[in-house]
């Protein structure tokens, strides 16, 4: 029997006696720990998929929210400002895109807007107005009133028809057509939109010309048809457009990828960080490269050359802000950044010292320093009188 086994062991190997309070019941009770543990190790790494996947709440940051169904859960409307352009979002890295350029856009026109947070912890993203906006719920969600008082607005989403009218396909002669995962459509529709109808002098997106041009990718997921007017500059144009297709391709294995792994994860997965800590290392080490001009092209001030294009502001809240050390706790260290990749580092400082890009990193950010918290933007004064620390020393004094 199991007894007799186990003291027998113990007899062909008298180096291994037991001490002599150590009885025989708690050796087995040992060992069956031992053993159970040895189970719940093996059914963690070795998971064999059953023949069809059942939901079950996966636990982690986001466990609450993250479900396999589309569409709203409950009914409730977005407020509405006194702007055209309405801004519904959060300040993370994708909501941070959006509004670095629209405070960039207010320093060179004046462009004014209203933004509103969306907590996607809470599930905001789930209520019947934010799914009408963007039908994939995830943030930004821009929508542009500038018809009529009563006129539908139009959602700056390559969704065709929605609940509020027209999206974002034709804007007066221009045409914009893109293919791509809906919640990556949103942000980048979103900043060529504001681009074409209100940075009149190309600061952030150069004109490729009156000509059309297809840019399509290997796997045939991405087709662009892009018509605009203005002096010529093709080669720039089409430059900054493939960098921000580079970030389409390349953010989800930094985000979803290395970031939940490395930080959200209920439980921490060797492989999982080890794979995703070399692809987010490889990515790094190709904005190093561009940046240096180490390939022959590049080695300018930003991505593209000695301007500062959209390019930069997608990739910037991701890349730039993590070799500022503010994302994913230690990842900078983790990742050896500061030290492996210079260059990156400065162009990311470069980037940061922009007043737009203070102002913007604020707008909708309901976390970290008081002073850096502005959960509703409505005028470019809201940033001298309604960030948290102001509106905290407010209610102190009444």
């Amino acid at each position: 029997g199991t007894h007799t086994q186990v003291e027998y062991r113990f007899r062909l190997r008298p180096s291994m006696s037991m001490p002599n309070d150590v009885s025989t019941k708690s050796v087995l009770t040992g060992i069956a720990i031992g053993a159970g543990a040895m189970l719940m190790l093996k059914r963690l790494y070795k998971y064999t998929p059953p023949k069809v996947w059942k939901y079950k709440p996966q636990g982690g940051t986001f466990g609450s929210i993250n479900q396999p169904t589309a569409g709203p859960r409950e009914e409730r409307e977005l407020p509405k400002g006194k702007h055209a352009l309405q801004l519904h979002s959060l300040a993370t890295p994708n909501g941070v895109k959006v509004t670095m350029l629209l405070e960039e856009l207010h320093d060179k026109y004046g462009l004014d807007y209203d933004a509103y947070p969306i907590s996607i912890l809470r599930g905001d993203q789930f209520t019947s107005g934010f799914v009408a906006a963007n039908p994939n719920s995830k943030i930004p969600a821009l929508l542009h009133y500038e018809g009529k008082e009563g006129d539908k607005p139009t959602s700056v989403l390559n969704q065709g028809e929605n609940q509020f009218g027209t999206s974002y396909a034709v804007v007066e002669d221009q045409c914009i057509l893109i293919r791509w995962p809906i919640d990556e459509c949103s942000i980048r529709a979103i900043l060529i939109y504001l681009c074409d109808k209100f940075d009149k002098d190309n600061h952030f997106l150069p004109p490729p010309g009156t000509k059309e041009r297809t840019e399509k990718s290997k796997e045939s997921l991405m087709l662009l048809t892009f018509v605009r007017r203005g002096p010529s500059k093709v080669e720039e144009s089409l430059m900054v457009i493939n960098w921000v297709f580079w970030q389409i391709g390349s953010g989800p294995y930094l985000g979803g990828g290395f970031g939940h792994f490395y930080n959200y994860a209920p439980i921490k997965i060797k492989y999982a960080i080890d794979r995703f800590s070399m692809e987010t290392k490889r990515q790094l080490d190709v904005l190093e490269r561009r940046l240096s001009g180490k390939d022959g092209r590049g080695g300018g001030k930003y991505i593209v050359g000695d301007q500062y294009t959209i390019a930069d502001m997608m990739i910037y809240p991701w890349y730039g802000v993590l070799t500022q050390g503010k994302l994913y706790g230690n990842a900078v260290e983790f990742l050896q950044v500061k030290e492996t990749y210079p260059k990156l580092c400065e162009w990311a400082a470069r980037i940061a010292a922009r007043e737009a890009t203070v102002r913007g990193r604020k707008v909708n950010r309901t976390w970290g320093e008081p002073s850096d918290q502005l959960w509703e933007r409505h005028e470019a004064s809201d940033f001298e009188t309604k960030t948290q620390d102001k509106i905290g020393a407010e209610k102190k004094s009444s």
